[in-house]
C-alpha cells in the first residue's frame, strides 16, 4: 500500500489567501494575534496594507471585519475554532449573521487533534454553535486539496461562512485538483450497496479506510464527503439512505449538534433507516498527541467499521 501524504489544511488556506490576493485587491484577511498558526501570515508578508492583525480581541475582530465587508471589501477573519465559535459569537450573530455580512470566519485547530493544548483549545462544539445561526454557511473541508477549491469558492460567495481546518498534517483524500467543490453538494467518494458512511473533515479518510477493511468481510460501503453541515445536502442523504437503508456518521467533533445531528434531523423527517454515530461523546478532551487522542475518544477506521456491522444488524 502506497504511504499516504500529508499535507495540512491550513497551509493551503494560507496559500489559497495569497492567490486571491494577487487576484482580487478587495480581499483583505484579519487574524487575532495567531497568524503564524493560521497562516495567515502569508497574505501578511505579501499584502501587509491588507491585513490587519488585531490583537487577542477577537470579538473586535469580528466587528472589524463585519465593517471592512460593510464598505465593500471580501473580509476573511481567522483565529482558532474555539476562539472564533466561542469568544465572538455575540459579534458573529449579529454584526455578521443578521446582517448578513460578506464575512469568511476561517479558523484553524478544530476538533480534538488540536492536541497537547488540552481541553481548553479543542473545539468539539463548533459546529453546532456555527449551524444554529440563521444566514450561516458551515464547511469543513476533507483535505488541503478541497481546502484550497472552499477558500476559492468562499471569496466568490456572498454572505457569512464558517470554513473549519485542522492543526497538524492530515492525508489527502483527493489524488488532484479536478472536479469541481458546489456549496450544500455532497460528494460520493466511493459507491456501495450495503451502508453509506457520511463524513466530513479528517473522518473522511478514515471513512475510507473502513470501508476498504470490510471488503474482506464482503460488506460493500458507500462513503460520501459532507463537506458542508449548513446547509445540508437533503437530497443526496435521502437518496444515499433509501438505496443502502442503513448510514453512519463520522466527524471529529461532538456527537451533539454536528453533523451527525444534521443527517438524522434529515432521516428521522424523509427515510428513517438505522444509523449510528461516530464523534466526541458528551465530554471534554484532554491533553495527549493528536492520535493518542482519536483513539482514546473513538474515533479510528476500526470504530466506524465496528459502527457500520452494528447498523446492519438492526437492518430491515
Amino acid at each position: 500500500m502506497n504511504e499516504k501524504k500529508l499535507v495540512a489544511t491550513r497551509d493551503a488556506y494560507g496559500k489559497a489567501l495569497v492567490l486571491l490576493g494577487e487576484q482580487n485587491p478587495n480581499i483583505v484577511v484579519l487574524d487575532a494575534d495567531l497568524a503564524a498558526s493560521t497562516r495567515t501570515s502569508m497574505f501578511a508578508k505579501e499584502f501587509p496594507e491588507r491585513f490587519f492583525d488585531m490583537g487577542v480581541a477577537e470579538q473586535d475582530m469580528i466587528s472589524t471585519a463585519a465593517g471592512l465587508a460593510a464598505s465593500g471589501k471580501i473580509a476573511f477573519a481567522s483565529t482558532f475554532a474555539v476562539f472564533g465559535a466561542g469568544r465572538a459569537w455575540d459579534q458573529i450573530r449579529i454584526s455578521v449573521a443578521y446582517t448578513r455580512q460578506n464575512v469568511k470566519i476561517v479558523v484553524t485547530h478544530g476538533g480534538i487533534t488540536t492536541g497537547e493544548d488540552g481541553a481548553s483549545h479543542q473545539a468539539n462544539e463548533d459546529l453546532a454553535i456555527m449551524r444554529a445561526i440563521p444566514n450561516m454557511t458551515v464547511i469543513v473541508p476533507a483535505d488541503a486539496i478541497e481546502t484550497e477549491k472552499v477558500i476559492k469558492t468562499a471569496a466568490l460567495f456572498y454572505g457569512p461562512m464558517y470554513i473549519r481546518l485542522s492543526r497538524g498534517k492530515t492525508p489527502l483524500v483527493y489524488e488532484s485538483k479536478d472536479g469541481d467543490f458546489k456549496i450544500g453538494k455532497g460528494i460520493v467518494m466511493r459507491k456501495g450497496r450495503d451502508v453509506t458512511i457520511f463524513a466530513c473533515g479528517i473522518m473522511v479518510d478514515k471513512a475510507l479506510d473502513a470501508a476498504l477493511a470490510l471488503e474482506a468481510s464482503k460488506i460493500d460501503c458507500r462513503v460520501v464527503n459532507l463537506h458542508t453541515i449548513k446547509p445540508i445536502d437533503k437530497e443526496l442523504i435521502i437518496e444515499c439512505a433509501k438505496e443502502t437503508s442503513a448510514v453512519v456518521v463520522a466527524e471529529e467533533h461532538s456527537i451533539i449538534g454536528g453533523l451527525g445531528s444534521a443527517v438524522a434531523e434529515v432521516l428521522v423527517e424523509n427515510c428513517c433507516v438505522p444509523m449510528a454515530r461516530i464523534g466526541v461523546s458528551d465530554m471534554f478532551g484532554e491533553s495527549g498527541k493528536p492520535e493518542e487522542l482519536l483513539v482514546k475518544y473513538g474515533l479510528t477506521s476500526q470504530k466506524i467499521a465496528s459502527a457500520v456491522l452494528s447498523v446492519l444488524k438492526r437492518k430491515l
